[in-house]
């Protein structure tokens, strides 16, 4: 028997109808047996200031630290904005990637799976930089990934996912992710 997996899910987008998110929302319905999907909300989160962070965290940044720690893995939506992740992306790995003396970063040696819908290459480049950014954070990035390109009409107004064929691919994404998790845990 295989020790449930609990994921820790976040957005890039701060949009209400983003593609991104509406793939986490589909993520929710396609998770393996065992495993389950928390989805955290970016946009309370404030800028990254050290000064702030010296002074004490912030609510937002303490309850966002105590969802990554009690996950057991991450699943990333990736938007892409000017080749690169998105502001509130790397504002929220900011946050995530402070430890204190009692202890580290709750991103570290957590395995993670990234997914991404967007333009005409999908969201490559996001994808890449962000891998250098986990890795930077001793992550474990699943060698697996979700790329969507020109995907807009997959989607309704909301952002929900209309397509069963992007569907079966975050699942794929999350079996792998399951079978990586448990490999981590020397299972």
């Amino acid at each position: 028997m295989t020790t449930p997996i609990h994921v820790l899910g976040f957005s890039g987008s701060l949009r209400k109808a983003s593609l991104n998110s509406g793939l986490l929302r589909a993520a929710a319905g396609v998770l393996p047996d065992g495993m389950t999907l928390e989805i955290f909300d970016l946009n309370p989160l404030p800028f990254y200031n050290s000064d702030v962070a010296a002074t004490g965290w912030p609510e937002p940044v303490q309850q966002f630290h105590t969802k990554l720690a009690a996950a057991d893995a991450f699943l990333i939506a990736c938007p892409e904005y000017c080749y690169s992740v998105t502001g509130a992306l790397k504002n929220a790995i900011d946050w995530a990637s402070l430890g204190t003396n009692e202890k580290p970063s709750p991103l570290n040696d957590k395995p993670v799976a990234i997914m991404g819908a967007g333009g005409q290459l999908g969201t490559v480049r996001a994808q890449m930089h962000l891998r250098q950014i986990v890795l930077h954070n001793n992550m474990y990035p699943l060698n697996q990934q979700v790329l969507l390109a020109r995907v807009r009409d997959k989607f309704d107004d909301q952002g929900n996912l209309l397509d069963d064929g992007i569907r079966e691919q975050v699942r794929q994404l999350l079996v792998g992710l399951a079978a990586w998790t448990q490999r981590l845990r020397g299972a």
